[in-house]
This record gives C-alpha cells, sequence and structure tokens, in this order.
C-alpha cells in the first residue's frame, strides 16, 4: 500500500514509519521538516505545513491511507490546538476526500471527548467528530499517554529529590510504548471505522510510577501531593499573558488527575522496565 504518514518525523511518527516500511508499504513521509532516522526502503519526503492548505496538494495523489499524528504538543504564542489539532488535520482530511484515499488513521487521546475546557484534547474530539462523518472509512486511536511522555515529565522532579502529585486519590494508567504502538497502528491501518482506546499491558498509579523511579535512580522517595485547583490558577494566569502555556498547563493537570486506562491492552514492552533502563542512561 502507498501510505501518507503526516507527522513522519515526531517520536509516535518515527516509529510508525519504521513499522509501515518493516511491513512493505511505501510511505510518503510528510512533516515540517526532514531528520536523519536511519531508514532504508520505499519512501519520499514531503514538506508540509497543515495550517497551508496549498502546501497539502497532491500529497495524497495516488494514496491508499493517510495516517496522521499531527498535533500541537508543546507551548506556542503563534499558533493554537484548535489551528494544528483540528483545522490542520481537517485540511489533511479534505486533501485525502479530494485524492480518493480510501482510508484515514487519526491518532487522538483517551478522553478526548470529556474535557472541553482543555484545548490539547477538545480540538482532538472536534477533528474525530468531523472524520466520522466524512464519509471515509476511518480508524481513531486513543492512547492513554507514552513511556517517554511520563518519564519526562517526573524526571526533573527525582532530579530534584521530591515528587509533587495532584490531589488525594490515588489515579492510574497504563501508558504504552510508540514501538508497540506503532506496531498496533499499522495492524488496524484498514480497519473499518474503528475507535481504539489503547494502552500497554502494565497499569500503575502514579504513586506507583514515582516510587519506580526513584528507586531506577537510586533515590529514597519523597512524594507529596498539592490540591489540583493550583493548575486551574496557573492556566487562567498563563491565559491572560496569552504566551501559550495555558494548554500545556490543562492538558497536565487532566492527565495527572483523570484515570488513564486504556481497555485495549498491547504490545510486549515494560514499562518498569523501561523506566529502569531510562535512569541508568
Amino acid at each position: 500500500m502507498k501510505v501518507v504518514l503526516a507527522g513522519a518525523y515526531g517520536n509516535l511518527g518515527a516509529d510508525i514509519f519504521k513499522a509501515l516500511l518493516k511491513a512493505g508499504h511505501e510511505v510518503v513521509a510528510a512533516d515540517l521538516a526532514e531528520r536523519d532516522l536511519g531508514v532504508s526502503g520505499n519512501f519520499t519526503f514531503r514538506k508540509l505545513d497543515v495550517t497551508k492548505p496549498e502546501s497539502l496538494k497532491g500529497l495524497c495523489d495516488g494514496a491508499d491511507c493517510v495516517i496522521t499524528t499531527v498535533g500541537l504538543t508543546k507551548t506556542s504564542a503563534e499558533v493554537t490546538n484548535y489551528e494544528i489539532d483540528y483545522q490542520g488535520n481537517l485540511n489533511l482530511l479534505n486533501e485525502a476526500k479530494a485524492a480518493g484515499v480510501k482510508y484515514f488513521t487519526y491518532i487522538s487521546v483517551l478522553k478526548a471527548d470529556r474535557a472541553p475546557k482543555v484545548p490539547m484534547l477538545h480540538a482532538k474530539y472536534l477533528f474525530e467528530e468531523e472524520l466520522k462523518k466524512s464519509g471515509m472509512t476511518y480508524t481513531i486511536h486513543r492512547p492513554t499517554g507514552y513511556f517517554y511522555d511520563i518519564v519526562k515529565v517526573f524526571r526533573p522532579m527525582i532530579e530534584k529529590g521530591e515528587v509533587t502529585l495532584l490531589g488525594n486519590n490515588p489515579v492510574h494508567a497504563n501508558v504504552v510504548s510508540t514501538e508497540d504502538f506503532a506496531e498496533f497502528i499499522v495492524a488496524h491501518m484498514t480497519d473499518e471505522n474503528k475507535m481504539y482506546d489503547v494502552g500497554g499491558k502494565e497499569t500503575y498509579s502514579y504513586e506507583e510510577i514515582a516510587n519506580m523511579c526513584f528507586a531506577a535512580a537510586g533515590k529514597e522517595p519523597v512524594i507529596k501531593r498539592a490540591p489540583a485547583v493550583l493548575f486551574d490558577v496557573l492556566a487562567f494566569v498563563n491565559k491572560l499573558k496569552k504566551n501559550g502555556k495555558e494548554a500545556i498547563l490543562r492538558f497536565s493537570k487532566w492527565t495527572l488527575t483523570e484515570e488513564m486506562v486504556g481497555d485495549t491492552k498491547t504490545g510486549d514492552m515494560s514499562f518498569k522496565q523501561y523506566i529502569e533502563e531510562s535512569f541508568k542512561k
């Protein structure tokens, strides 16, 4: 199959890219910039900016499937999640439809439909709805989170010797490795109008994750808790400053206070082992 992969050089995108080539597919690797992934196979690079429909012209010609991981995941004072996650992916969807592409796979987030005040989730939910009514055969994946993201959040706190969790209630997640998730995405990219809540095989509370991180770092655990409302205050202050940090803060609060456990469990990689290996580096 010929597959257009939008966001091919991001963290998840790179693993999907590798999984597609491994499976023998022809890939159009589309992103803002190309980087060396050390891959070989039948692929071409296409520079694109999803906010500019003109940059998408001809992108999907002859393609059988489009997979998009496109989304704003960092602080930006220039663009919003609604411009990237929603409108950008909508531009891509319209181009795919015009080119006669049969299959469209979108990577969203678990519970995207339950967070209207969290831009990083709400924008994804709005696009999900557009995709469902587009008439295209679709697959929507809602992952719980990724190994590397959780370690990225906890590492600075572990290095300081103190982890602060939000709220008083234990919250759980079964995050998935991007390598395992990529294999799952490629295996299901021709499913007919399916939605998957995807997680890994191990479920832990954030307190358990913090303790594993401390143990891997060889440090005594120090875990404190703070009121979740503090993130609401910070989000409001940064909204007034218009510095782009509000969306990240609201998303961070959401993921640290919501149960993020997917009922579709995939992969063989161990999060506990990943933590142990990460802190050896």
